[in-house]
C-alpha cells in the first residue's frame, strides 16, 4: 500500500511505521506549529486530498483468540507529494482517527518531510521527540487515574472475614 504512489522499499520503513503512528496522534497544535514552516514555501500536488470515511476496526477474544468485528470509526485519510511536480519528491501518507482534514494533512506532509536526510534530523528533534513525551505523559496520566479506581478485593475480603470473629448478626 505505501508503495502504491511510486515510492521504493528503503531502510526506512520500519522508522516509518513508527513516526506514521506518532503523528496519527500527535496533537494538532504541535503538528501545525512545527510542520506548517516547512512547508508554506513548498506546492503541494495532492495525490489524495483530505477525505473522511468509516473503517472497520477488529479485536480478538481474550486478545489471542479469534478475530472479530468491534464497530466502525472515523478516519480521515490523505496522500501528497511536495515540491515541483517534476521533482521525485517522497510521498507523504496519513490516517488520522475523527474528521480533522488539516491534521491528516499536516500528518501527511510531516511524513514526507521526514522521508527527506535534510529534514529527518530536525524533525525528530523538534517533532518527534515532543510527540513521544506528549503520548507518554498522557499514559501516564491515564494509568494514574484509573489507578484510583483501583480496589484490592483480597484486602477487603480479608478485613470482613477478621472483624466478624464469625458470629452472625
Amino acid at each position: 500500500m505505501l508503495h502504491k504512489f511510486g515510492n521504493t522499499p528503503s531502510e526506512l520503513t520500519p522508522m516509518r511505521q513508527e513516526w506514521m503512528a506518532l503523528l496519527a496522534r500527535a496533537p494538532h497544535t504541535l503538528l501545525n506549529d512545527i510542520v506548517k514552516p516547512y512547508i508554506e514555501s513548498k506546492q503541494t500536488e495532492w495525490l489524495r486530498r483530505p477525505e473522511t470515511g468509516l473503517m472497520m476496526i477488529q479485536a480478538r477474544v481474550g486478545g489471542t483468540g479469534e478475530r472479530f468485528n468491534l464497530g466502525e470509526v472515523t478516519v480521515t485519510r490523505c496522500a501528497l507529494r511536495l515540491g515541483e511536480l517534476d521533482d521525485p519528491s517522497p510521498v507523504g501518507v496519513s490516517y488520522v482517527l475523527g474528521r480533522d482534514h488539516q491534521h491528516a494533512q499536516l500528518a501527511a506532509a510531516a511524513d514526507a518531510l521526514l522521508q527527506d536526510a535534510s529534514y529527518y534530523v530536525d524533525l525528530e528533534v523538534q517533532l518527534l521527540e515532543p510527540v513521544r513525551q506528549f503520548l507518554k505523559q498522557q499514559q501516564t496520566s491515564r494509568q494514574a487515574r484509573a489507578q484510583t479506581t483501583k480496589v484490592d478485593f483480597f484486602t477487603v475480603a480479608r478485613e470482613v472475614s477478621s472483624g466478624d470473629d464469625g458470629e452472625v448478626s
